[in-house]
Parts: structure tokens; C-alpha cells; sequence
């Protein structure tokens, strides 16, 4: 048997943090899902709490057709979490990568940075 494996690059940041290329295709695709305002705020507001669909879409002035499509996208990319409670479907973020990361970048932004 011939191992023909390319040798893994250690100073090269994808391979250090373990993601292949299709790890960083989906790293794409999910940063593009975080670019839509209404899907940012959707998890944003879900930070705290689990929210319903009719909650979310009142709090933020969004259809409520608008939201379950947001939310389809948003857990397909297992960046939220749905929990059924009777007849309503409960979101919250997903785990604490995605609300760490959430609460870092929105601290970082609006952290004072002098001169820049």
C-alpha cells in the first residue's frame, strides 16, 4: 500500500484548526448566513432565551413566514436549536460557540478603539 497523502502544513491556519476544504466551504456558508441583518438579529435576540416564531417576529417586526425561513436556513447550518412545547416550536442558539462568538464580535464592535 503507497501513502501518497500530501503532508499536513502546520503554519497553513486551515489545517491547524483541523478544517479541510470542505470544512471552510461550509465556514463560508455560514459566515454568509450571519451577513443577512435578520438573521443576525434573530440570533441575536435568541441569545438570551428560547424564543417562538411569534415571538421573534413581533419583537422584530418581521412576517412570521419571514422568520420560519430564517430559521430553517439558521438550523440547517446548526446555528440555533428548536425545542416543541405543546404546539409551539421554541428557537435558541445553538450551543456556546455560536453565543460566545455572537457576544465577541458584538463587544469587539462596539468597543472603543481609539485613533483607528
Amino acid at each position: 500500500m503507497n501513502d501518497t497523502a500530501a503532508p499536513v502544513d502546520h503554519d497553513n491556519p486551515e489545517h491547524s484548526l483541523g478544517l479541510s476544504g470542505q470544512g471552510v466551504t461550509t465556514l463560508t456558508e455560514t459566515f454568509r448566513l450571519l451577513g443577512d441583518p435578520s438573521r443576525l438579529r434573530i440570533l441575536l435576540y435568541c441569545l438570551q432565551s428560547p424564543r417562538s416564531v411569534g415571538d421573534i417576529a413581533k419583537s422584530l417586526n418581521l412576517s412570521q413566514t419571514l422568520v420560519s425561513h430564517h430559521l430553517r436556513l439558521l438550523r440547517g447550518a446548526r446555528l440555533v436549536r428548536s425545542e416543541r412545547q405543546a404546539k409551539q416550536i421554541f428557537y435558541e442558539v445553538a450551543d456556546a460557540h455560536v453565543s460566545t462568538m455572537l457576544i465577541d464580535m458584538a463587544s469587539h464592535i462596539v468597543e472603543d478603539h481609539g485613533d483607528d
